[in-house]
């Protein structure tokens, strides 16, 4: 299942729509996550600073895992307004991340290549 924009998909992937930055945000995607027994997500994209912010605690608050991809998200130079150059705050966002836990679920922020898209059976130890 991808939100995506601009990349091919196949037919049997769901495609979600979203306005806003959290994509559970008046979204289907709650609902078809549970469809399919979904507990943990994977996140990478764009904007780091609005969209993957939102969306991962948009998630870590409904009761998922959310594991952030340290090396695949990004975002645009706002330092003119203030804002810490884009290295800053996708390193700022990794750290912050890969500290996340509650009762019952965790963050994480983890490379590419230590990607693991296999089912979580410890996840409340």
């Amino acid at each position: 299942m991808a939100l995506r924009r601009g990349i091919e998909g196949r037919e049997s992937e769901p495609l979600v729509h979203k306005l806003y930055g959290d994509s559970f945000e008046d979204t289907n995607l709650e609902a078809l996550l549970a469809e399919r027994g979904v507990g943990r997500l994977v996140v990478t994209g764009a904007q780091t600073d609005a969209c993957i912010r939102s969306t991962m605690h948009g998630g870590f608050t409904r009761g998922y895992d959310v594991t952030l991809v340290s090396d695949a998200h990004t975002t645009e130079d706002l330092s003119e307004y203030g804002a810490p150059s884009p290295d800053k705050v996708i390193a700022h966002t990794n750290l912050y991340w890969d500290w996340q836990s509650a009762p019952g679920r965790r963050g994480g922020a983890v490379p590419t290549a230590e990607v693991d898209f296999q089912a979580d059976t410890d996840a409340d130890e």
